[in-house]
């Protein structure tokens, strides 16, 4: 019995990917041990705070980092930053920002909802969200014209649930934003690389310690220095209810150091997936085939397309079968309207791809009787 069954909740293979509704990542043994050892001993949190800064910087590329619960508190942490920096009253002030520069500009196709809502979390750092562009189309004029004398930062999303073309670039947006001598701030949550957007210009950047880096719930914030600290000294106003304990930065610490020794995996996960679509040949009205991930990162999953008259049920009802099931299986299935449904192998333990075919098999012969 694991951990979560004692607790009546249905055991779960997670062939979604590292979503924050299914527990994020399955950390390492020495991530794990490293959340249990800071638990149970002592630290002076800022001192902490400000080391974990210095490692994150080493990691990233960028000045300073500030380490954070998530990457959504990043999110209103780096907004409170940029409208009331280290200013102890400004901060004191915050989520109200009357009178103050607090317009954070975001093209209209990534504003998208996460769980939550991009301009809830700007919101609560005190800024004002002032979506530019439409959902499928953002032209270059329309950022410009929307910088003014308020505005406070330019906003960034780097995601897969975000418009995937008729947005304006990253290199667009510090243009305009140098222009002003505006910062840029960009959520990149879920991607790989950590240093492509200091790089790139970037001020400050958000990332989530549970996803791509397999850490405990946590997230970063990197960049120049000045604002880093602002972010820090923002846990004395708005981040105080999103702060994160001497575990999680622990944690986080530890799976940025294995993070920068790891492995590719893609191939042997593509592998997984091959064997999968392989396994399931033959099941007339599905038919498999292996994808790469709509942001252009190297994650290979398995497309299962759903034949609705041959297979007797549609994607939806094939998805809710595997959800509803012991395991309970979650895929990929924001297009099973669409007659899609994704099996993700980034998060599954050792041989839960044949529990993934079985239980498939099992569904359909079931259906066929």
């Amino acid at each position: 019995m694991n951990r979560f069954a004692q607790y009546g909740c249905r055991p779960v293979i997670n062939a979604s990917g590292k979503m924050t509704a299914l527990g994020g990542s399955a950390v390492a043994s020495e991530v794990a041990a490293a959340v249990g050892e800071a638990a149970m001993d002592y630290v002076d949190v800022s001192d902490f705070m400000e080391a974990a800064g210095r490692a994150i910087a080493g990691a990233t590329g960028a000045e300073d980092g500030c380490p954070t619960s998530g990457a959504s508190a990043g999110m209103a942490i780096a907004v409170a930053a940029v409208i009331a920096g280290s200013d102890p009253k400004l901060i004191g002030r915050l989520p109200d920002s009357e009178g103050l520069r607090n317009e954070i500009v975001v093209q209209k196709g990534h504003s998208e909802p996460f769980g939550a809502f991009v301009r809830q979390m700007i919101a609560l750092g005190g800024g004002r969200t002032i979506e530019v562009g439409e959902p499928d189309l953002t032209e270059e004029r329309h950022i410009r014209e929307a910088v003014n004398d308020r505005t406070a930062a330019l906003f960034y999303v780097k995601s897969h649930r975000t418009a995937q073309s008729g947005m304006q670039s990253l290199e667009v947006m510090i243009a305009a934003a140098r222009e002003r001598g505006l910062p840029v701030i960009v959520d990149a949550a879920a991607e790989e690389d950590l240093r492509r957007y200091i790089a790139a210009g970037a001020e400050l950047v958000i990332y989530s310690g549970a996803k791509a880096l397999e850490g405990p719930t946590s997230g970063l914030i990197c960049g120049r220095a000045d604002y880093m600290r602002a972010c820090r000294e923002q846990y004395d106003g708005i981040g105080r209810p999103m702060k994160i304990g001497k575990e999680g930065i622990a944690g986080l610490l530890a799976a940025l150091e294995r993070y920068a020794d790891r492995t590719d995996e893609s191939e042997r996960q593509k592998e997984r997936m091959l064997w999968l679509i392989e396994e399931l040949r033959g099941i007339e009205g599905l038919r498999g085939s292996i994808v790469q991930d709509e942001a252009g990162r190297a994650i290979y999953r398995a497309k299962l397309e759903v034949d609705e008259a041959a297979l007797g049920f549609d994607a939806a009802r094939l998805a809710e079968r595997l959800k509803t099931g012991e395991p309970a299986i979650y895929t990929r299935s924001h297009k099973a309207g669409l007659g899609v449904i994704y099996v993700d192998p980034r998060p599954l333990l050792p041989g839960q791809e044949a529990a993934i075919a079985a239980r498939i098999k099992e569904i359909v012969q079931s259906q066929q009787k």
